[in-house]
């Protein structure tokens, strides 16, 4: 990867879409920091970029900072800046950008605001964090820094600090079902309680797991089907009438397989996309039923979901895999578990789960694990209205959702057979 052909632009320092600096590489504002200068990285510019390497230090720390003084307290800004890298192991824990908001006599002013939020544009990689400044801040501190990267390399530019507009809600209307039906077609009754009971303006309905079994005394491979098939056919009638997306676990066949499906149906009654269930307890093993091995997220018209199915939620990675692939909000059909542990996986990804299930409530958490709604009643409907947009802030950690994306390990090996 070669960095001097790639590196032309001027980088620029703005603010409220007016230059406060030329290029990067005449501006005397950017500095090194390191804790110590015995793991300072070596910083060097060029052709307008700013370049942090990791020098064969182990415990390399630090990096360019800038201090910025107009900062509105109580505003929102957007810093952006473009990077290229190169010999990073694990880069989302070892190659970061900070925004540390300063007071008036220039300490720290709340906690700072780690950027998480990425897309890739060929061999760069953009970054951007927006985020409020405190109360009581009166500028900001911007950060490129490399950490425990010996090997790394990386040269940002095209770096810029905006003022912007507050971001607006992004309110979404959840209703969990809870029914346990019993007899013949359980599908129906479920459609009938949807019908009757989920309000109007509803965007996401939440079905159980196994909507297909419940209640009567087939098994899971009788009542398997093709995916998309006759049940996705009537849940899509089902969100056509009440215009919200519909999830729910089915069980689905794929040839001789049969699998354990949630199944995603977009408003206008089209299948959108299905989760094959990971973790199989053993009595699903010992029906035959196989597990999945992917966690995908879908774009919807309000944000990104993910689905789990219940012992799904006896084990970190689901949910984890799904918030780290870009879920906001996870929906879980579910027979029966551990509240706990739903609870604990919507706080620890900082992620909205819903819940539907038989020996469970029908429930909505919130990303700290607070309860939104809850129903135990047989035949009721949990409902609330989530804002997607909502930051949830702690006083000595700040915004655990950017830091969970910058500072989650998933390079250490965990791998029981090197045991």
């Amino acid at each position: 990867m070669r960095y001097e052909g790639h590196m032309r632009y001027a980088a620029l320092f703005v603010l409220t879409g007016m230059a406060l600096a030329g290029p990067l590489d005449q501006d005397s504002r950017w500095k090194l920091w390191s804790p110590r200068g015995e793991i300072a990285p070596k910083v060097s510019r060029a052709g307008g970029a700013l370049v942090v390497e990791g020098g064969g230090i182990p415990g390399v720390c630090g990096g360019w900072v800038m201090t910025e003084t107009q900062v509105k307290p109580g505003g929102w800004y957007r810093l952006e800046a473009r990077y290229l890298a190169k010999g990073f192991t694990h880069e989302p824990s070892q190659l970061f950008s900070r925004l540390d908001w300063r007071d008036a006599n220039g300490r720290r002013a709340g906690q700072p605001e780690y950027g998480y939020q990425i897309k890739h544009e060929g061999e760069y990689t953009r970054l951007t964090i927006e985020a409020p400044a405190p109360a009581n801040a009166a500028g900001v501190e911007v950060q490129l820094w490399i950490w425990k990267a010996p090997k790394g390399r990386v040269a940002w530019d095209q770096v810029a600090l905006n003022a912007i507009v507050a971001p607006a809600a992004r309110n979404v209307k959840v209703a969990a079902i809870r029914l346990r039906p019993k007899g013949e077609d359980p599908v129906a009754k479920f459609i009938e309680l949807s019908r009757r009971a989920v309000p109007e303006g509803t965007d996401v309905v939440l079905l159980p797991e196994g909507i297909t079994v419940v209640g009567t005394t087939k098994k899971y491979a009788e009542v398997s089907e093709v995916i998309p098939g006759p049940t996705t056919e009537r849940l899509g009638a089902l969100a056509r009438e009440k215009k919200a997306w519909v999830v729910a676990g089915i069980y689905e066949r794929d040839g001789g397989t049969v699998y354990n499906t949630a199944v995603l149906i977009d408003r206008q009654g089209r299948y959108a996309g299905k989760y094959r269930k990971v973790y199989i307890p053993r009595e699903e093993m010992e029906a035959g039923i196989t597990p999945g091995d992917e966690y995908p997220v879908y774009a919807t018209d309000f944000g990104n979901v993910g689905m789990m199915i219940c012992y799904d939620v006896f084990f970190a990675d689901p949910a984890r895999g799904l918030a780290t692939n870009g879920a906001e909000l996870i929906l879980m059909p579910i027979w029966g578990g551990k509240e706990t542990l739903a609870r604990a996986r919507a706080e620890e990804n900082h992620v909205f789960m819903a819940t539907s299930g038989y020996d469970f409530p029908a429930m909505i958490y919130d990303p700290v694990g607070e309860t939104l709604a809850r129903s135990e009643v047989d035949g009721t409907v949990a409902v609330t209205t989530i804002d997607l947009a909502k930051r949830y802030d702690e006083r000595w950690l700040g915004n655990m959702k950017a830091r969970f994306f910058r500072e989650l390990r998933t390079d250490v090996d965990s791998d029981l057979r090197k045991r």
